[in-house]
């Protein structure tokens, strides 16, 4: 059984939540939150929100127990491209991407044996 959270539209590069996201794939609840607390990144907060809803909807949601539960699946997709415009030198135009992001964890119990 697994179960998962999904954020979309996060205004945070996914190149960057990606880094933050390698970290915890694969390991234990309680070790990916310490890793997630103690990363100085931006990403870091975002992805800890979304681990922990993972958390709770498996809790709630699928009767799952948090003691055995690890991150199975976690990925970063690119949401749609904000554009924006600086003025530049002589008139022209420099284009400003806000890009945005689609996290989504997945956490499962781990099996036995």
């Amino acid at each position: 059984m697994e179960a998962r959270a999904v954020a979309k539209y996060v205004r945070v590069s996914p190149r960057k939540a990606r880094q933050v996201i390698d970290l915890i794939r694969g390991k234990e609840i309680g070790e990916a939150l310490g890793i997630l607390k103690h990363t100085p990144k931006k990403a870091s907060s975002i992805i800890e929100k979304v681990l922990n809803s993972a958390i709770a909807n498996a809790e709630n949601n699928h009767d799952m127990m948090v003691e055995d539960l690890y991150v199975s699946k976690a990925y970063v997709d690119e949401g749609p491209t904000m554009k924006r415009y600086r003025a530049r030198a002589m008139g022209q135009a420099g284009l400003i991407r806000k890009r945005t992001s689609h996290i989504t964890i997945v956490v499962s119990e781990k099996k036995e044996g």
